[in-house]
């Protein structure tokens, strides 16, 4: 039986990441199905990006958090949820991340560059980042993660891959997406502790 420090799984993220892919036995044969994936996958990436924001669109809950200020964006904000349209410049700004984001996970190596990324994705929707404007509840941050994941899964399904390969890069995808659920969630249980008001 292994031996796992806990209370250093969540001070020390190195150490978290290579605990839960060793648990989870994300291994290089799924960074090879990832990357191998990924010539197919990156000219989708586009409508897949329309797909989660035009999902984001119809639900007040999730539109509301583009009408505050984003971080790294200095344009316009519109302050209202109602005033907010597909075509502003904040929402191309948004688009612009996602893309580049999901790029980064099929093309970027699995090394600690990437995990303190991807560690950055849970931190940066909660008031832990710094933006006090920007404060993602969990239920939205689940809600978006379940809809990206099986938008992986219908998008692999539609690649007419051997039954082999997509076998090797549905399972990679769910384990990596599960990775990064761990990564968001753990932002809020650290959120839950801070004082109100500060």
């Amino acid at each position: 039986m292994k031996t796992i420090d806990e209370p250093r799984l969540e001070s020390d993220l190195p150490y978290r990441f290579e605990y839960l892919t060793e648990f989870m036995g994300f291994d290089e044969k799924d960074i090879a199905a990832i990357h191998g994936a990924a010539p197919l996958l990156a000219p989708l990436v586009p409508a897949l990006v329309d797909a989660v924001y035009d999902k984001l669109s119809g639900y007040d809950a999730t539109w509301r958090h583009f009408a505050a200020r984003q971080h790294g964006y200095k344009g316009e904000v519109k302050g209202s949820v109602h005033e907010l349209e597909m075509t502003d410049d904040v929402i191309a700004f948004r688009k612009e991340h996602l893309a580049r984001y999901l790029t980064k996970l099929v093309t970027e190596p699995y090394d600690g560059k990437l995990v303190t990324y991807l560690d950055f994705v849970g931190k940066i929707h909660t008031p832990l980042s710094g933006a006090k404007a920007i404060s993602v509840p969990l239920v939205q941050m689940n809600a978006l993660m379940g809809f990206v994941a099986d938008a992986f899964v219908s998008t692999i399904l539609s690649l007419n891959l051997d039954a082999e390969t997509q076998s090797a890069a549905l399972r990679a995808f769910n384990k990596l997406l599960w990775l990064q659920n761990d990564l968001i969630v753990r932002h809020y249980q650290h959120e839950s502790a801070i004082p109100a008001g500060s």
